[in-house]
């Protein structure tokens, strides 16, 4: 069976990509934050739900790409 990156399967590696898919559907179905209410320091909520959701897909892409990069050959740690 293929081990790839920190001894996952490909099975493995699927469900972390899966992870992907969260900000996509946050941001793609608009009736989710069409409204303007709760407003957050005067900002609509309809502005704000979508500016929140750029740190939360960076710091998801981040936890995808650690769990499922391959591990650098050839590097010496000392």
């Amino acid at each position: 069976m293929y081990r790839g990156a920190a001894g996952y399967s490909r099975r493995d590696m699927r469900s972390w990509y899966l992870l992907l898919v969260i900000p996509l559907i946050g941001v793609l179905i608009p009736t989710i934050y069409n409204r303007p209410d709760p407003e957050l320091a005067g900002i609509p909520f309809f502005y704000w739900y979508q500016m929140l959701w750029i740190p939360l897909s960076v710091a998801i892409t981040v936890l995808v790409y650690v769990k499922t990069r391959e591990p650098q050959r050839g590097r010496d740690d000392g």
